[in-house]
């Protein structure tokens, strides 16, 4: 009985590449490494690429170190270095994830299991934090987590909002993108991954969000990195948006939330002036109701969300948290707005 399980479990295997793009990665790359020599997968049927994109660190040096084979791609861009991986590798399912990330032993078993739906063509699983500082655990616990977060295995025939998958964290059917072509290489800012998944969706596969696929991975540990990479976030949905001109979901929430900010921050300053200029209390009410008062109520819901939990320093995270996912949108919101009004790159 146990000899049919186990011959029942490996009857589909496919082969397996794994890529990986680094760039001056020194200080995270060598846990990643670690992890990927602890994979529970026939070692015949699994490859690893690193993509070094020309660092000026120490990373070539610990990745030789490894019985991986190594790549330098002296162009810039990730999309370019994730399609160097792609042409120097052969398995039928390609993964990808990042230098800052850690892989769980069964990582790949996982994922493969998912392609035995022949309709399967891309999986993608959560990147959880790996650190138990504020900021790390503020991008797991947040109402709108920093890191695409799935609570159940969906299949989707497109890219969703808050659905989308982490670029550290997908896979792809080899033969899905051979035929719709790799990562488009002039895109080289946030949301680079989710172009060619569209693009494996309007080809009539699907993608599978399962939860239990996961990677651990290296969050923003202060303010200020997590501001510069959603100003990034929103430079790219800029990018996309100008490329696109709405032409699917993800373009048109983009336009929606650039939008409200185009609206609401003019809003503020309006209503600020005639508060301190005008004797009527209708001003300060109104600055008061779309300013204060979504705080209020965002607070409310970390309040419910974090009731029944075990976490230490509750009030802290109710308090910090909704002003951070305030910055947080400020900052994507003005990416957006460089990039469609200011940047001509």
């Amino acid at each position: 009985m146990i000899g049919e399980m186990a011959k029942k479990e490996n009857a589909f295997q496919p082969t397996v590449s794994i890529v990986v793009p680094v760039k001056n990665g020194e200080l995270t790359i060598e846990a990643l490494l670690n992890s990927l020599l602890k994979l529970d997968y026939d070692k015949r049927k699994v490859e690893v690429v690193m993509v070094d994109g020309n660092s000026r660190d120490a990373t070539r040096d610990i990745v030789r170190k490894y019985p991986f084979k190594l790549i330098i791609e002296k162009r810039e861009g990730l999309n370019v270095a994730r399609n160097t991986g792609i042409r120097n590798s052969s398995g039928e399912i390609v993964v990808f994830t990042d230098s800052d990330c850690i892989v769980t032993s069964d990582w790949i078993k996982r994922i493969v299991r998912n392609f035995e739906d022949i309709s399967v063509s891309c999986v993608a699983g959560n990147a959880n934090g790996c650190d138990g500082d504020f900021f790390s655990q503020y991008a797991d616990k947040s109402i709108v987590p920093v890191m695409p977060s799935f609570k159940r295995r969906e299949k989707l025939d497109m890219v969703k909002l808050f659905r989308n998958p982490a670029g550290c964290n997908i896979a792809l059917r080899r033969k899905a993108v051979e035929e719709v072509g790799s990562f488009d290489e002039g895109i080289h800012l946030g949301f680079d991954e989710i172009e060619l998944i569209e693009r494996i969706c309007k080809a009539g596969y699907k993608i599978l969000i399962d939860p239990n696929v996961i990677v651990w991975h290296k969050h923003r540990s202060t303010l200020k990195e997590l501001l510069k990479q959603h100003f990034r976030y929103g430079r790219g949905s800029g990018f996309l948006l100008k490329r696109k001109k709405m032409k699917d979901m993800f373009s048109t929430w983009s336009f929606l939330s650039l939008i409200g900010a185009i609206i609401w921050t003019p809003m503020i300053g309006l209503l600020s002036f005639l508060t301190f200029t005008s004797s009527s209390l209708v001003f300060p009410l109104l600055l008061w109701g779309i300013t204060i008062l979504p705080l209020l109520i965002v607070m409310v819901l970390y309040s419910s969300k974090m009731l029944l939990s075990k976490e230490q320093k509750k009030l802290k995270k109710v308090i910090f948290y909704p002003v951070i996912d305030l910055v947080r949108a400020i900052s994507f919101c003005a990416g957006e707005i460089y990039q469609l009004f200011i940047n001509r790159s």
